[in-house]
C-alpha cells in the first residue's frame, strides 16, 4: 500500500468520539507498530489526530474538512427544517442518510428524549441491509445494485438481522410499494426504526427515518408523518435544483 493508502486505513480504524492507542490502531488496522506510530505522528501533526498522552482520535482538522463535503453541505441545510419538524411531532431520534457502497452514511441526526442505545453516529456507517433508513435507500435502486448488494453475505448485526436473501428481496418489494421501510431490533437490541427514501427525479438520494424504543414502536402511527417529510424533501430538493439550473 502507498503512504496515502496506509494513512487512510489508519484514519479509518478510529471509531467516532473515541481514542485509541498505539497498540490498538496497530492491531485494527495490521499495521506494524513502527509504520503507524510513523503515521499516528504525521496525521497528528497535520491536524488529523489529535495527541492526549498515549493515545490519538481524530482531530478537527477532519471536522472541519467534512463540512465542507458538497452533498452534506447541500442535503442537510435542505433537510434539516423537516428533520426538526419530524423530531417535533415524535420527541424520537430523527436520521438522515446516504448510501455509500453497500452502507448508509448518517449525514445528519436529531437526539430524541430517550436513553435508546443507538450504533448509528453522524458520520458513521451501518450495513444497508440491516438498517432501515438502508433499506429505503435499497429499495428505489437498480436491480443490478439490489443484486450486487444481496449476492454477499447478508451481515448479522443481531439476532433478528435478515440473513436471507430472498427474505431481503421479498421486504425490498413492499418498501417500493408502500414507501416505507422498517427495522425491528435489527441493527441494535431495544430499538426499532421507520424510515422514507428522498426521491430525486425518481432516483434515491437520501432516506429520512425515526427511531424507538421497541415497547413504544408504532408503525401505524409514524409512517405518515416519516413519508410525508421525506417527500417534501424531495420536492424542495428538486425546486433548488431547478432554480440553480436557471439562475
Amino acid at each position: 500500500m502507498s503512504v496515502l493508502q496506509r494513512s487512510a486505513l489508519i484514519l479509518e480504524a478510529f471509531p467516532g468520539g473515541c481514542a485509541l492507542t498505539l497498540a490498538e490502531v496497530s492491531t485494527r488496522t495490521g499495521l506494524p507498530r513502527s509504520t503507524t506510530h510513523r503515521l499516528l505522528v504525521d496525521l497528528a501533526e497535520l491536524g488529523w489526530l489529535t495527541r492526549r498522552g498515549n493515545t490519538f482520535e481524530l482531530g478537527m482538522a477532519l471536522f472541519e474538512l467534512g463540512e465542507r463535503v458538497g452533498i452534506k453541505h447541500r442535503l442537510r441545510t435542505a433537510a434539516v427544517p423537516f428533520m426538526q419538524d419530524l423530531f417535533a411531532v415524535t420527541g424520537q431520534t430523527v436520521h438522515l442518510a446516504v448510501r455509500d457502497g453497500h452502507d448508509a452514511v448518517y449525514v445528519e441526526k436529531i437526539h430524541g428524549h430517550s436513553s435508546l442505545p443507538l450504533p448509528s453516529q453522524i458520520g458513521g456507517r451501518l450495513p444497508l441491509t440491516c438498517t432501515a433508513v438502508g433499506k429505503a435507500l435499497l429499495a428505489p435502486e437498480s436491480p443490478a445494485v439490489q443484486d450486487e448488494v444481496l449476492s454477499r453475505p447478508l451481515r448479522r448485526y443481531t439476532p433478528q438481522s435478515i440473513t436471507d436473501p430472498k427474505t431481503l428481496a421479498r421486504e425490498l418489494d413492499a418498501i417500493r410499494r408502500t414507501g416505507i421501510a422498517i427495522e425491528r431490533e435489527e441493527a441494535a437490541l431495544g430499538g426499532c426504526c421507520l424510515a422514507s427514501p428522498v426521491l430525486l427525479a425518481g432516483e434515491p438520494i437520501a432516506a429520512l427515518s425515526v427511531s424507538v424504543p421497541k415497547d413504544s414502536f408504532k408503525p401505524e402511527l409514524l409512517a405518515p408523518a416519516v413519508r410525508t417529510a421525506a417527500l417534501a424533501l424531495g420536492r424542495a430538493l428538486a425546486r433548488n435544483a431547478t432554480g440553480s439550473a436557471s439562475g
